[in-house]
């Protein structure tokens, strides 16, 4: 809010009269007088703030995933990488990681509006984030590495029954 000495008036946001600043109500309908400036307002939260960022070009389109961030700090670090530019974006927990007793912790999809897909993955190639290409291929390893340890899990409990038996007998 302005100073007491500052220049701007106070106006009715419903009918539009205008009031010197020692007025707080409009006299004809009650309610509370606003500050009708020219200059830079500052943002009333946080998320106004950041909606104040996003540029309108970037709004169009069905979300598409853009990265990929291993759990939710990293996740806001890319959108935060994002919004700088004025690229709006969301975070979606990826299928089979929803476990409510670990609410940051799981993969995450980036997602941002298909107008803004192509300077997202350019902004993030420059800052050598996790693409969605990396992470198909980090996830095609995985069925490989749960045979793996399913395999070697067998071969030791196959051990331990036969030395088991080997000490029965």
């Amino acid at each position: 809010m302005p100073a007491e000495g500052s220049s701007l008036p106070l106006a009715c946001p419903k009918c539009a009269r205008k009031y010197p600043l020692s007025e707080r109500f409009c006299a004809d309908d009650g309610m509370p007088l606003v500050y009708m400036g020219v200059g830079e307002l500052q943002p009333i939260t946080d998320a106004h703030g950041r909606a104040r960022k996003v540029k309108p070009q970037y709004t169009r389109g069905e979300l598409v995933a853009v990265a990929h961030a291993g759990n939710q700090a990293e996740a806001e670090l890319v959108q935060g990488i994002l919004l700088e530019e004025g690229i709006p974006s969301v975070q979606r927990r990826m299928r089979g990681f929803d476990v409510p007793d670990f609410l940051a912790a799981g993969p995450r999809d980036i997602l941002v509006p298909d107008a803004a897909a192509s300077a997202a993955r350019e902004l993030l190639a420059g800052a050598a984030i996790s693409t969605e290409e990396r992470r198909l291929a980090a996830t095609s390893q995985r069925p490989l590495r749960l045979l793996a340890a399913v395999i070697v899990a067998a071969a030791c409990a196959a051990a331990l029954v036969w030395l088991l038996y080997q000490l029965a007998t």
